[in-house]
C-alpha cells in the first residue's frame, strides 16, 4: 500500500483540492510541503500531534517537509475556530515559544541537509510594508469571498477585528512566499483551515501561474478537533514538565471507546494490516486496545522506557496495588498549609485536578473524589498536615490519580 492509500485507509483525509495530482506527488516522494504552527504556548500540546505524526509518516515516505513557525501571524492570531480574540504577546514570548517548538519537534521530524527545514514566518512578515503588500496581493482576495469563510463567518455576530481579519492573508502569502523561495508545492492543516488554504494556493496560480495543491486531515475525537487534548486542567501537553508522560498515557488510556480505533489508526505507526486485524477484535478486549494506543503515542513523544514505567503504574492503580514513585505529584511548601491542613477543595485546586472551586465542589457531592481510598463525603473536609507530610494519594473519578505531598 502507497503512502497516499495508506493515509486513506487511516482516515487521515478530510478534503484535498485536486485528488489525482496529490496521490501522484505524495507517493513519489515529489510533495515538498509544509504544515504550520503558531507559537501561543510554550509547548505543543496534543492538539498539534496529530499534524505531527502525519509529518514523520510523509517523510518516511520520502516527501520532504517544511515546519512553518508563525512567528509573525503570532503578533495577529488565528481566528478559527474562536469565539474572542486571543491576547496579544510580546515580541520576546513569540520567540521563546518558537525556541521551544524547535526543540520537541525534533523528537518526530529529521531536519538537515536535504530533510526536513525549519522556518519562521517572523523573517518575512515582519519586514512587509503595507502599502506594497496591499499593491502586491491585495488584489487578488475578494472580500466577498472572505466574508463567507467558515472561519470568519462564526465570528462576525460576536464581532471579527480587522487584525484578525487579515490573519488569512498572511497565510495565503506564507504559502506564496515558500512556494518561491523553498519550491513549496503542498500545504497540510486541519480541516478548520480549509479556506484559508484554498485562499494561499489560489494566490500563488495567480501571481505565478504554478500549481499549488491543499489537503487537510481529519480532526480527532468526533471531528470535535478543539477539543482534542482538553482536560480539567487545561490542555494536555508534549512537555514532561507540564504533563507528565504518565499523565499523557492516562489521556489516551481513557478515551473514549468509540474513539479507540480511530486513534489508533491515525497517530500510531502500528502497520494498517495489523490494525484491520484489530478491528475485528471482541468487545471485550476494548481495554487491551486502550493500553496499546497508550503506550504507542506515549513511547513516540516519551520514549519506551517512559511509556513503560506509565503502563505499569496505570496497571498497578487500577488493580488496587498503586505506586506512587511515578504517579502525578503536587509538593506542597509547609508554609503554605495551616498548622490544621488544608481544605479537601483547596487542596484539589492546587494540584490541579479541578478547572474550578465549583467543580470540585460536584465531584465531592457526586461521590467522585477520595483520599487514600476513602470516600470524600463533605466539601468542608481538611486533611490534616500530618497525613500531608507523609503524602496522600487523590483519586477523582474512576481513573485519575494524583498524590499530594509537604516537601
Amino acid at each position: 500500500m502507497q503512502i497516499y492509500e495508506e493515509l486513506v485507509a487511516r482516515g487521515l483525509i478530510a478534503q484535498v483540492t485536486d485528488e489525482k495530482e496529490i496521490r501522484e506527488l505524495v507517493n513519489n516522494g515529489g510533495a515538498r510541503f509544509y504544515i504550520g504552527f503558531d507559537p501561543t504556548a510554550d509547548s505543543l500540546h496534543v492538539g498539534h500531534f496529530m499534524a505531527l505524526c502525519l509529518m514523520k509518516r510523509l517523510q518516511l515516505a520520502g516527501n520532504k517537509p517544511v515546519v512553518l513557525i508563525g512567528g509573525g501571524t503570532g503578533h495577529i492570531g488565528d481566528p478559527s475556530g474562536r469565539s474572542d480574540m486571543r491576547s496579544m504577546m510580546t515580541a520576546e514570548t513569540i520567540q521563546h515559544n518558537c525556541d521551544c517548538f524547535k526543540k520537541q519537534m525534533e523528537r518526530f521530524i529529521e531536519f538537515g541537509e536535504d530533510k526536513a527545514i525549519m522556518v519562521n514566518n517572523a523573517d518575512w512578515l515582519l519586514k512587509l510594508n503595507y502599502i506594497e503588500l496591499l499593491r502586491d496581493v491585495g488584489a487578488c482576495f475578494s472580500v466577498n469571498n472572505m466574508l463567507r469563510a467558515e472561519c470568519y463567518k462564526q465570528r462576525m455576530e460576536k464581532g471579527l477585528s480587522f487584525l484578525e481579519f487579515n490573519y488569512m492573508i498572511m497565510q495565503s502569502y506564507d504559502f506564496y512566499y515558500l512556494n518561491e523561495h523553498y519550491g513549496c508545492n503542498m500545504q497540510f492543516g486541519g480541516d478548520d483551515q480549509w479556506s484559508n488554504m484554498l485562499f494561499g494556493a489560489d494566490l500563488i496560480r495567480k501571481k505565478t501561474g504554478k500549481d499549488a495543491y491543499a489537503m487537510t486531515i481529519t480532526l480527532l475525537l468526533n471531528s470535535e478537533g478543539k477539543k482534542m487534548g482538553k482536560t480539567a486542567s487545561g490542555a494536555v501537553w508534549l512537555d514532561p514538565n507540564k504533563t507528565s508522560p504518565f499523565e499523557f498515557y492516562q489521556y489516551w488510556r481513557n478515551v473514549d471507546d468509540a474513539d479507540v480505533m480511530k486513534c489508533i489508526k491515525m497517530l500510531t505507526f502500528i502497520p494498517i494490516e495489523e490494525i484491520m486485524e484489530m478491528e475485528k477484535w471482541d468487545d471485550s478486549r476494548i481495554n487491551e486496545k486502550k493500553e496499546i494506543l497508550a503506550f504507542e503515542l506515549t513511547a513516540l513523544v516519551h520514549g519506551n522506557e517512559e511509556a513503560e514505567k506509565a503502563k505499569q503504574v496505570s496497571r498497578s492503580l487500577f488493580s488496587g496495588e498503586g505506586d506512587d514513585a511515578n504517579m502525578p505529584t503536587t509538593e506542597l511548601a509547609a508554609a503554605d498549609v495551616l498548622d490544621e491542613g488544608m481544605g479537601i477543595i483547596d487542596l484539589m485546586s492546587v494540584c490541579g485536578l479541578c478547572a474550578s472551586r465549583g467543580e470540585a465542589r460536584r465531584l465531592i457531592e457526586q461521590g467522585g473524589v477520595s483520599v487514600d481510598s476513602e470516600k470524600v463525603t463533605s466539601v468542608n473536609a481538611v486533611i490534616s498536615k500530618e497525613k500531608l507530610v507523609e503524602g496522600v494519594k487523590i483519586k477523582k473519578g474512576k481513573k485519575v490519580f494524583h498524590r499530594a505531598i509537604i516537601k
